[in-house]
């Protein structure tokens, strides 16, 4: 994604709001244009006038006298998931085969002591990956080793092929990671240049956070706190967020910063290699019994929001609800900083089967996909064994297509799942912004799109944050599914499928602006349903087909 920036102010605008766009998955910060309640993802879009999933309709009109028949498992494939969050109090998967702690594989799975899930990126010694590179970087490293110093004529026949994908390697490589280190270098010269303008402002306001309104009429003797005064000014105004405080920003623009350094100093880094940590070998996909059982991890920020919007308590007056209340996370730790590797995916998908999980919630993914082949035959395994998986379809405002984003539900060789769903992200309002501009999109490869603005969620800390992202639509898709699931047990997983893409809401504007670009689009044209998840007309639905 490339950003022409006339000046600097401008391009402080861009990073505040649009930098982890730069990435395929993640969360988005910063979009908060119309003021929205904390828990509009669970309203009615006919009820309430938010384009949310119906959830509370669901539970007032039709669940409220009902039984549920089961409590369903959802794994979080994800950077990890804080354990104890006061609103994932017993929400929490726990294997009931394993005794916590006596250093013995008890239940026979292969993996010792994973009483609440498995580390597939941590280390026998309790150490963990965090950052690690984009599969770009390490497909360039892999296949600089055979065509670094050939020309084409030189490339046997039986080559030709990976050698001209070589050539797309090398030329996006490259230019990527001039492209990192560019942002890195301004980003953190304007957070520099920003702190000093604050800190100075804040010592002639006498105060540690300031405000827009602190600004208004006020005029300085000195030139340097005038420039500065006018520089904030111009800030304020132009920052899309809620009466924001200057350390608000500011801890937005650290945000991107760190982005970048990350991109700088790992993604693209061809000597960057964590793997050492693992201690297994990463060519060898046979290999299954590896890593900790620590689904923690070193930042459980992104899978805490994650598990959050599934499954937090509900009706216990903290945070947030979630939108399922029969359910139990199963967290499994394969997504560093940077991107997962398809052999971790393949084994996370295998452990989350094995061991009862009823869905798998997959807001993660990348451009590359060399274990490909693996990660398919894993995605068969769920699907034979009645598994329904939901993957984010990531944040790049482009068009996928099954040789652009990964993983997906096409194989490799033929065919497609049919226990899968490809979810893209919503706003709240029913308007021309309904398609978040950072949602990737397709008609043939976007099933449907969900709540993915703002989300209001579980973060570390027992605290609770919004965050937007194809990350947290993902959730919402899981968290629908797993109510119908509690409520009709006998719903198989494409059944569930059925019903999640035949009762879409469909919204009544029809031209949204096409998200990453200047035009308009129909919303219809998005999606393969042309609408949003609504819990309610799903246990509709359902209701109807157990009728």
């Amino acid at each position: 994604m490339k950003i022409k920036l006339k000046n600097c102010l401008s391009a402080l605008i861009m990073g505040i709001f649009l930098f982890p766009a730069f990435t395929s998955f993640g969360f988005v910060a910063g979009i908060d244009s119309i003021k929205t309640p904390d828990n509009w993802f669970l309203l009615d879009p006919m009820e309430d006038g938010f384009m949310g999933t119906g959830t509370e309709k669901a539970y007032d009109l039709i669940l409220k006298n009902k039984t549920p028949k089961q409590t369903v498992v959802v794994a979080v494939i994800d950077s990890g998931i804080e354990l104890d969050h006061e609103d994932l109090e017993g929400k929490i998967w726990v294997n009931e085969g394993e005794i916590p702690g006596n250093g013995i594989d008890d239940d026979g799975n292969g993996y010792v002591d994973d009483v609440h899930g498995w580390n597939f990126i941590g280390g026998p010694d309790g150490s963990h990956v965090d950052a690690d590179s984009h599969e770009l970087t390490r497909e360039f490293v892999r296949l600089k080793a055979k065509y670094e110093d050939m020309e084409q004529e030189d490339v046997k026949r039986r080559n030709r092929e990976e050698f001209a994908y070589w050539e797309r390697v090398k030329a996006n490589f490259e230019e990527s990671k001039k492209e990192a280190q560019t942002n890195y270098n301004m980003y953190s010269n304007m957070m520099e240049g920003f702190s000093g303008m604050a800190e100075l402002l804040k010592d002639e306001f006498d105060r540690d956070n300031f405000k827009k309104e602190d600004l208004n009429d006020f005029e300085a003797e000195d030139e340097k706190v005038q420039n500065a005064v006018d520089m904030m000014t111009q800030l304020f105004s132009m920052v899309n967020m809620q009466d924001p405080g200057i350390n608000e920003i500011l801890g937005m623009l650290g945000d991107a910063v760190e982005h970048f350094e990350v991109q700088a100093k790992y993604a693209y880094n061809t000597d960057f290699n964590p793997r050492d940590i693992v201690g297994d070998d990463p060519e060898n996909y046979k290999e299954k019994y590896y890593g900790n059982n620590d689904p923690t991890g070193p930042d459980p920020s992104h899978g805490t929001h994650v598990a959050g919007i599934i499954a937090a308590n509900r009706g216990n007056d903290l945070g947030v609800d979630g939108i399922a209340e029969h359910v139990l996370i199963m967290p499994i730790r394969a997504v560093p900083n940077g991107d997962e590797r398809d052999k971790d995916i393949a084994n996370a998908i295998r452990y989350a089967v094995d061991n009862g999980a009823h869905v798998i919630n997959m807001s993660f993914g990348k451009s590359y996909s060399p274990g490909k082949k693996q990660v398919d035959k894993a995605v068969k395994y769920a699907a034979r064994k009645g598994v329904l998986l939901i993957h984010a379809a990531g944040n790049s405002s482009k068009e996928i297509n099954p040789n652009n984003n990964f993983p997906n539900r096409w194989y490799e060789r033929r065919g497609e799942s049919n226990s899968w769903l490809e979810v893209g992200a919503s706003s709240s309002i029913d308007g021309e912004n309904l398609a978040a501009d950072f949602s990737n999109f397709s008609k043939e490869r976007v099933d449907l799109f969900a709540p993915g603005v703002d989300i209001y969620s579980t973060v570390p800390g027992s605290e609770y944050k919004s965050n937007s992202g194809t990350s947290m639509a993902a959730p919402t898709v899981s968290g629908v599914a797993a109510l119908l699931l509690a409520y009709y047990p006998d719903l198989k997983a494409k059944e569930v499928r059925t019903i999640l893409k035949s009762s879409v809401y469909r919204p009544e504007v029809e031209e949204v602006n096409l998200p990453g670009q200047e035009k308009t689009i129909r919303f219809d044209e998005l999606s393969g349903t042309g609408g949003l998840v609504n819990a309610y007309q799903a246990v509709q639905m359902a209701e109807s087909m157990q009728n």
